[in-house]
């Protein structure tokens, strides 16, 4: 029997990929609660956080914004989740 692949399953990583290009690597800042504008480009539209692969962002990076996204949640400045209307 043939093994099949399965299509379409990381088809958005493969669309945009991850590359070296880092946002706070490239401008050498670090993610930081009182950025919350910028920090809604990590969030998808369900205000959750995206994966490193998808954002472009580097591992170290990453699980800074994740715990600094998190900070902004509960100094109410983002959303934990979106509105049903």
């Amino acid at each position: 029997m043939k093994k099949t692949k399965k299509k379409g399953r990381n088809k958005f990583v493969r669309l945009k990929g991850r590359g070296n290009d880092c946002v706070y690597c490239k401008t050498e800042t670090v993610p930081n609660w009182r950025d919350y504008e910028k920090l809604r480009e990590f969030l998808s539209p369900r205000c959750r956080i995206l994966a490193a692969q998808t954002t472009g962002v580097c591992m170290k990076h990453q699980r800074r914004l994740a715990q600094v996204i998190k900070e902004a949640r509960e100094l109410a400045l983002l959303p934990y989740t979106t509105s049903k209307e």
